[in-house]
């Protein structure tokens, strides 16, 4: 994945906390950091649409409809 140098600002205090838990490699930690917190934003995002989703009458309708024919023609015989 292509990687871009940025400079950021951090509290003093920070700095220790990111070093001690980096073991040497701030970018390395901080890059896992942020992706282990997106996906955890992406993932509570879908929770919250399936959860939405499932209160929608008019979607699990839709869903209803589908399920009776989605195997439609599946081994049926020539």
């Amino acid at each position: 994945m292509k990687k871009q140098k940025i400079a950021i600002t951090l509290d003093e205090s920070l700095i220790g906390f990111l070093d001690e838990m980096a073991k040497g490699n701030r970018s390395q930690y901080l890059n896992n950091l942020l992706t282990e917190h997106r996906n955890k934003i992406i993932e509570e995002q879908l929770i919250a649409s399936l959860s939405e989703e499932t209160q929608d009458p008019q979607y699990q309708q839709e869903i209803q409809a589908w399920d009776e024919v989605v195997g439609d023609g599946i081994n049926e015989e020539e």
